[in-house]
């Protein structure tokens, strides 16, 4: 059973009128999908992730990381949300302002209700052009073939962009590229106006998504972590709840919710 959470606590996270929640790969993995650094097991687990996610590896196979992203989207279409993430989306019913900061690229989010999701390494079910470097509309064919990890024979071509004519890529933040300007101004902005910040499922060591909290917390919000294990963030932390999201995330807006937290 959760220990209550004191009451000077519980007061002041009801009180709060601004909620940003930063949330990573721990809150995804509740859903059944593995972690960036382990996405797939069999051949591609014999692959630094560097390799598959840069725009060198890119280069220099591009069948093989658009046929990886290719497995990883299936994957998150697959998965369905989780309490976690239902539970953030119930947030919206207690607080004027919720935003989710996420650096998961799944879209769970948004599936599970939440209206305002910056996403801060982009997402799978988006594509770019790789020699322009901007949106293009592309869906993966529905009767797309299964695809074989070690067997390249499987591995569809990738597909081209109609104004250039260059290859797609997905529309996420690759090592060694920088966070969409866009994305982080809003996080950022949104830290500074906060009065609670959420930090669920990260172990806010990643940076610069990492400064978030510290961002926040200095401007005066509250910062709650929710995590199976202790972090970086913990001793800063007002409150720190350990265990998984999906059971903690629903506890914690239940007890929020009950004191009658303004709207």
């Amino acid at each position: 059973m959760n220990e209550p959470i004191a009451p000077h606590l519980l007061e002041r996270m009801r009180a709060a009128r601004r909620v940003i929640a930063l949330t990573g790969a721990g809150v995804s993995a509740e859903s059944g999908l593995a972690t960036f650094r382990d996405p797939l097991t069999g051949y591609w687990s014999r692959f630094n992730p560097q390799e598959l996610a840069s725009r060198e590896g890119f280069t220099r196979d591009p069948r093989r990381v658009w046929a990886w992203y290719l497995a990883r989207r299936r994957k998150a279409r697959e998965a369905n949300p989780n309490p976690g993430h239902y539970a953030l989306a119930r947030l919206q019913d207690i607080y004027p302002e919720v935003v989710v900061v996420t650096q998961n690229i799944d879209g769970l989010h948004a599936r599970a209700g939440s209206r305002d999701v910056v996403e801060l390494h982009g997402n799978l079910a988006r594509f770019r052009c790789f020699d322009e470097d901007i949106p293009v509309d592309y869906t993966d064919p529905a009767d797309a073939a299964p695809i074989v990890d070690d067997d390249p024979t499987t591995w569809p071509d990738v597909p081209r962009c109609p104004q250039c004519g260059g290859m797609l890529r997905p529309d996420v933040v690759w090592f060694g590229e920088a966070l969409p300007v866009a994305a982080w101004t809003r996080a950022e902005e949104t830290a500074l106006a906060s009065d609670l910040c959420l930090v669920v499922g990260t172990s806010a060591i990643v940076y610069p998504a990492a400064v978030l909290p510290m961002m926040a917390r200095q401007s005066g919000a509250m910062v709650v972590e929710v995590n199976p294990d202790p972090t970086e963030l913990t001793r800063r932390a007002a409150l720190s709840l350990r265990g998984p999201s999906g059971e903690m995330l629903p506890w914690l807006v239940a007890q929020i919710a009950g004191g009658g937290a303004s709207a």
